[in-house]
């Protein structure tokens, strides 16, 4: 049985869902958080991919001390992608001035070979001119996702001009102090959204 383009999108989305991490073995069970929290001891991630002005953008420094959204997908993506930036858009514009400069959402692309800086850019002004897009080779990207505890994405060899990848559901949040990260899954709801952002703006990572 041959699927359909969009039965075979249904199916790997529910794959990459189903397989994807839940972190690791510090994640806590409860929390005041709608999202899965993870303990990591302090540490913000550390990767380095360029910018879609074509710099450097090294994760650790240019979000230190901020709160910080990283998401892995791609512009052509029908469904999951623009509705995550989307609730993300929505959700941040309504802070008021001072906590929107507190936060970034990066967006790091899984589709190289189409998402070129000028493509990107533009669909991110699309939703907020302040988010921030990065590219790297398809290697390089999955690197990170590793270094994540995510799942890697997966394009589909000799699939033409149009095509589906495959990638992390999940949206994952680094808290201003680093800390702790947190996940939220495909399908999280406008109004937990809106109630975690401000305690995530003002949450201490429990350190030993």
């Amino acid at each position: 049985m041959v699927l359909k383009p969009a039965l075979m999108l249904v199916a790997l989305l529910v794959s990459l869902a189903a397989c994807e991490p839940p972190g690791s073995s510090d994640e806590l069970d409860s929390s005041p958080l709608k999202g899965s929290i993870i303990e990591t001891g302090g540490e913000r991630p550390r990767f380095t991919l360029s910018d879609t002005d074509g710099n450097p953008y090294t994760f650790e420094d240019e979000t230190e001390g901020l709160l910080s959204f990283i998401f892995f997908g791609y512009t052509n993506c029908p469904d999951v992608c623009p509705i995550h930036m989307a609730m993300l858009a929505t959700v941040i514009g309504r802070l008021d001035p001072a906590d929107r400069g507190r936060v970034r959402v990066v967006f790091i692309s899984t589709d190289p070979a189409r998402d070129t800086p000028e493509v990107l850019r533009r669909w991110l002004d699309s939703f907020d001119p302040g988010f921030v897009g990065l590219l790297g080779t398809l290697d390089e990207v999955n690197a990170v996702a590793e270094s994540l505890l995510l799942p890697p994405a997966a394009v589909p060899v000799n699939a033409g001009e149009s095509y589906i990848v495959g990638h992390a559901a999940s949206v994952l949040a680094v808290t201003p102090d680093g800390g702790t990260r947190v996940k939220y899954g495909f399908g999280t709801r406008h109004e937990d959204w809106a109630a975690d952002l401000p305690l995530l703006l003002q949450w201490k990572a429990q350190i030993p």
